[in-house]
């Protein structure tokens, strides 16, 4: 089971699900959210990264819009409220709240100093940012959105980033992939999969796009990524 903590910020304060590993202190791992909140399947991915022995938090970036939020991708008006909790979004704000909860999971007595991030969805884009604009020491971007238009911020990546890409994937079509992989394919610190056959959320354990075995594959790389980057 996991705890609940606080963050603060200058702009004010939000929760955040935290889950410890075995090991009195481990490295830490922010989990950035889809679009549905911090919801159990966002739980589950922060408890599996405890699982496999790191300090992993995944905050309420939907605070400053609506603070709680716990829905699905069950039912039509949960996705017309992901969408709309998406579109209200301050992208730019919520990397700064990344930011404040590394800070703050660096400081934690279970943290051995280092600390990454893993994101997806709307988190995959944050994930990229976060490795671009912070200290972040490790970065991991599952199917990110709107990346094609991010793809600038590389330069001033200066710490590994691992990105999966689904190549089906329909919030991300083939021309957004084609600009991103041409911009970063080369990058020294940017190692990239793609997956063929899949669409976006295909690692969403339970989702309409759940595809086992590349969630499996894309999630064994990205243990061996932190293993090696985080230690």
């Amino acid at each position: 089971m996991g705890e609940r903590t606080t963050i603060t910020t200058r702009d004010g304060s939000f929760d955040a699900y935290v889950a410890r590993p075995a090991a009195a202190k481990a490295p830490a791992v922010v989990v950035i959210q889809e679009i549905f909140g911090v919801n159990q399947v966002m739980r589950d991915v922060t408890d599996g990264l405890a699982a496999h022995g790191y300090l992993a938090i995944c905050p309420d970036l939907f605070w400053r819009i609506e603070p709680g939020i716990d829905i699905t991708d069950k039912t039509e008006a949960e996705w017309k409220r992901a969408f709309e909790l998406f579109n209200a979004f301050d992208v730019e704000k919520g990397v700064d709240d990344i930011a404040a909860t590394l800070a703050q999971v660096r400081k934690d007595a279970g943290c051995s100093g280092k600390a990454g991030a893993v994101g997806f969805c709307l988190g995959g884009q944050l994930a990229f940012l976060t490795a671009c604009r912070t200290d972040s020491d490790a970065s991991v971007s599952y199917y990110g959105v709107g990346l094609e238009n991010r793809v600038a911020e590389a330069e001033k990546l200066t710490h590994p980033l691992l990105m999966h890409i689904a190549e089906e994937d329909q919030f991300v079509p083939k021309p957004a992939q084609a600009v991103i992989l041409a911009a970063l394919k080369d990058h020294p610190h940017i190692e990239i999969h793609t997956y063929p056959g899949c669409d976006h959320a295909f690692a969403r354990e339970g989702g309409e796009h759940f595809n086992a075995e590349a969630a499996k594959l894309a999630n064994g790389r990205t243990l061996q990524f932190f293993k090696k980057a985080l230690g």
